[in-house]
């Protein structure tokens, strides 16, 4: 075998082991998920006026001029962390309808609320922080689009009570209930554990806690759970 021979092999071998080129969106979208998940921990641990582009960059492991060319600045890039938060939040009512089955739904939103609230305690305690201070960031957010989700929610669980499907009358009353109990897991995560006396949730109390939540929160429905 000539030496030219075994270097066309060695080519070949090269090129079919080595990994596809990653497109500029991939490489974008991966650039920008880094820097967002780096912003909430640093915007969590110093505050939003202690956070630096530096800090977070350093936590995302890319240069200080990536987190500008695709945020701008850190007043951007903190009300794009809190927006995304809420959205993913969001998501557990987002198809909900007047023909839903109102016991499905609300299960469903109470447990989606519950496991976000222990799989990312940081996210609720940033958003906490946040409104806690009056919501700067986030008022024409919340007086628009936050509130228009909402009044949809509410106004479909109002047809849900005026067929006899749910005894609940005011369902802006049950949103705020079901984001009270699931996101105190979270945003006082310090005192429950303590309460617990434990330092640390252990991979049962998720359960635990739904276990106790979906039932209590679908009798004050007036539906009846599978269980409980």
């Amino acid at each position: 075998m000539t030496m030219m021979t075994q270097n066309n092999q060695k080519n070949n071998s090269c090129a079919t082991e080595a990994p596809p080129p990653r497109s500029q969106q991939d490489i974008r979208a991966r650039n920008q998920a880094l820097i967002l998940t780096a912003a909430e921990e640093e915007f969590v641990l110093k505050s939003y006026r202690g956070a630096t582009m530096q800090g977070i960059a350093d936590r995302a492991g890319l240069p200080k001029a990536n987190i500008h060319y695709y945020f701008k600045n850190k007043k951007n890039l903190y009300r794009v962390v809190l927006r995304s938060i809420i959205q993913e939040w969001n998501e557990g009512l987002v198809t909900m309808t007047v023909d839903s089955d109102p016991k499905t739904v609300i299960e469903k939103f109470v447990r989606t609320k519950l496991h976000q609230a222990f799989a990312h305690p940081n996210r609720h305690k940033l958003f906490a922080v946040e409104v806690i201070g009056g919501a700067p960031h986030l008022h024409d957010f919340m007086s628009t689009t936050m509130q228009e989700w909402a009044l949809d929610k509410v106004q479909v669980m109002k047809v849900w009570h005026e067929q006899g499907k749910i005894s609940i009358a005011d369902p802006l009353q049950l949103l705020i209930l079901v984001w009270a109990t699931t996101q105190r897991y979270a945003e006082f995560e310090t005192e429950i554990v303590g309460l617990m006396g434990k330092t640390a949730y252990d991979k049962e109390d998720e359960t635990r806690a739904a276990e106790f939540l979906v039932p209590f929160i679908l009798h004050g429905c007036g539906l009846k759970p599978e269980y409980g």
